[in-house]
């Protein structure tokens, strides 16, 4: 099962494997308060992609094909991210304020499909 979550957001235990998705640094956000088991920044967009997106809804469908782009491109570290979610609960920790549109859910939809295909 995959989750998300806010990382200012209390760490819960069924929280599972708690991952961070961000390249930078949550402002304010302590590390034992983060609670994280890994921190995955090489997995978040580029800054170049970020900036351009700056969490504008109305480029959210063109930010998704982007960032899906650079996944692709980036197979090692996504495959390491689907390996740790195989058989546990884990949850893809995010700073954003807007839970619908950020890279967190991009990626769980990634996760999702893939083991709907294996099925």
């Amino acid at each position: 099962m995959i989750r998300l979550k806010r990382i200012c957001d209390k760490a819960s235990k069924t929280d599972g494997f708690r991952v961070l998705v961000d390249r930078l640094w949550p402002r304010g956000t302590s590390k034992e308060k983060a609670a994280l088991d890994l921190w995955l920044k090489d997995i978040a967009p580029s800054a170049v992609l970020r900036k351009w997106f700056g969490h504008d809804p109305g480029k959210w469908g063109a930010f998704q094909k982007r960032y899906k782009s650079e996944i692709s491109r980036n197979k090692e570290i996504f495959n390491q991210l689907k390996k740790i979610s195989r058989n546990k609960v884990v949850t893809l920790l995010y700073a954003a304020k807007d839970k619908e549109h950020n890279e967190a859910v991009v990626l769980k939809d990634l996760l999702e499909i893939g083991r709907h295909r294996k099925t």
